[in-house]
């Protein structure tokens, strides 16, 4: 039983794929919709949106694939992504960037965010 939920998690993550130089540009291409989190492990509004984002990759299967870049061992993500601040959420369609929100917010706040993209 434990193969096979290996095996749907990889066609679509039910947890954030942790992206670097390596993954980001293959995300990208592989899911039509990624939300990608800039974060690093010393910001604490960081951490507080890390178990958000948990919960939503989780809810969202199959509509949102999420990604976190650590800003601090890829700087080069974050300087493509001008992501000055963290944390700073940035919302992928078809590989193009549709948006992006920057600081901490509730679940359900950052749900609505989400979603209010996705049916435009």
């Amino acid at each position: 039983m434990e193969p096979k939920k290996e095996i749907v998690d990889k066609k679509m993550p039910v947890k954030p794929l942790h992206l670097d130089s390596d993954s980001f540009e293959q995300a990208l291409k592989q899911y039509p919709v990624v939300l990608v989190d800039g974060w690093a492990s010393w910001c604490m509004p960081c951490r507080m949106v890390a178990p958000v984002i948990d919960a939503l990759a989780m809810e969202m299967k199959g509509k949102v694939v999420f990604g976190k870049v650590n800003v601090d061992e890829n700087p080069d993500i974050a300087a493509k992504l001008g992501m000055y601040s963290i944390p700073n959420l940035v919302l992928f369609v078809n590989g193009e960037e549709v948006n992006r929100t920057v600081g901490a917010m509730p679940k359900d706040i950052l749900k609505q965010w989400l979603v209010s993209h996705l049916e435009t």
